[in-house]
């Protein structure tokens, strides 16, 4: 074994000696998934797949894209669905990235000028802060999570500021499914510049998106705060059951991006049959019949939180399909998750580093194509752990 390897090698044993090591798994496919970010049920609905395919059949091209977007990538059929997609947000224009993270890096690295400022939510994704680190910012400043007061104090030393002051939060939270209060926010910046000439603020709507909002337009829309917001992040990975994400802003921003953003200048761009899926997404979103998957949905997470009870720990206090049992440490979370998985569950534990030590917790995702059945089930088998003897929750509780 030759150093570096050996070098490799040690740094991951020292990372499963503190039980830390990450490792690819393959869920059992006769168990019942209460952990992706298949929030809608896209992924198996028999009317996507039916359209999808129909879409694909009309389609003359279908095998992959050819080159990067600037070469020989782009098309009438990609321009078009952005130009849909942007309609259907309510927004000028839209620029589609392979992928949400992409989008993310794309966005921030380069928008933010020389000398600006970046204010940033302490549980922004990880692909913001990459953006973050690679900009050309001179700034970067934290603020406590939906904080609006912590916010405020932190803007105060910049309110005469010449430099741009940009504002990067998510409309759902990834890992706590808390909504942002990003009316507040707007009125923040509206109150320090009321001339709207500074305070941008960069939403990014990854787990809003098909969820929240009338058609799945996201809280952006659904607050009607098109109008307020600087650029909007869309994926198709969750919800839509597909991949890739559309930056939402004006065209200025998009022909900037175009120019600037090195994940689209040097990356090749997605095939048509990816491009096609999104598409089918978009008919399903602005079909009447997704209002009432929306309901059924949010009826299953109201039914969830109405009947689940925790003699310890906490229930994340989240309205969206993202849940969440907090516990303190690894290990319980460990043993909560391995119990419900042996009981024909599919749900996650997030530890730490990815959550703060402290908050460690199972993370359980409702989906519109699980049943009220299958909830009870969950919530019984939750209790059932909670009922028996565990010493590694006493211990850490």
């Amino acid at each position: 074994m030759n150093p570096l390897v050996s070098q490799l090698d040690a740094t991951l044993r020292r990372r499963q000696e503190i039980a830390k090591l990450r490792r690819l798994v393959v869920n059992d496919p006769k168990a019942i998934d209460f952990s992706s970010n298949d929030f809608l049920g896209f992924s198996s609905s028999k009317a996507m797949r039916e359209q999808y395919m129909h879409e694909l059949q009309s389609m003359p091209w279908v095998l992959g894209s050819t080159g990067s977007r600037l070469l020989d990538g782009n098309s009438a059929y990609a321009e078009e669905l952005e130009r849909t997609i942007a309609r259907f947000h309510g927004s000028p224009a839209g620029l589609i990235f392979n992928s949400g993270f992409d989008a993310n890096v794309g966005l921030l690295s380069t928008v933010p000028q020389k000398g600006d400022i970046l204010f940033f939510d302490e549980l922004i994704h990880a692909s913001s802060h990459e953006g973050m680190r690679l900009s050309r910012a001179t700034k970067r400043i934290p603020f406590k999570h939906s904080d609006v007061k912590d916010l405020a104090a932190k803007l105060e030393p910049f309110r005469h500021t010449k430099q741009n002051v940009f504002v990067a939060v998510e409309s759902v939270y990834s890992m706590d499914g808390d909504v942002a209060p990003l009316a507040d926010i707007a009125d923040l910046l509206l109150e320090f510049w009321p001339d709207e000439s500074n305070g941008f603020m960069v939403v990014d709507e990854a787990h809003a998106t098909g969820v929240f909002g009338d058609h799945g337009k996201g809280v952006v829309s659904q607050m009607g705060l098109e109008n307020r917001v600087f650029a909007r992040i869309h994926t198709f990975s969750k919800a839509l059951a597909g991949n890739g994400a559309i930056i939402l802003g004006s065209e200025t921003l998009r022909q900037y991006l175009i120019n600037y953003a090195r994940p689209l200048i040097y990356s090749t761009f997605m095939t048509y049959s990816n491009l096609a899926m999104i598409q089918t997404a978009y008919h399903q979103l602005a079909s009447d019949n997704i209002n009432k998957i929306q309901h059924h949905l949010n009826t299953l997470v109201q039914r969830f939180r109405g009947s689940v009870r925790l003699p310890v720990g906490e229930l994340l206090p989240s309205t969206s399909p993202i849940q969440g049992v907090v516990l303190n440490g690894n290990e319980p979370v460990r043993a909560l998750a391995r119990f419900l998985n042996e009981r024909g569950f599919i749900v996650k534990p997030i530890c730490s580093p990815t959550v703060p030590k402290g908050q460690e917790r199972v993370r359980i995702c409702i989906h519109a194509n699980n049943s009220a059945d299958q909830v009870d089930a969950l919530v019984s088998a939750i209790h059932a752990f909670f009922a028996k003897d565990n010493t590694i929750i006493e211990s850490k509780l």
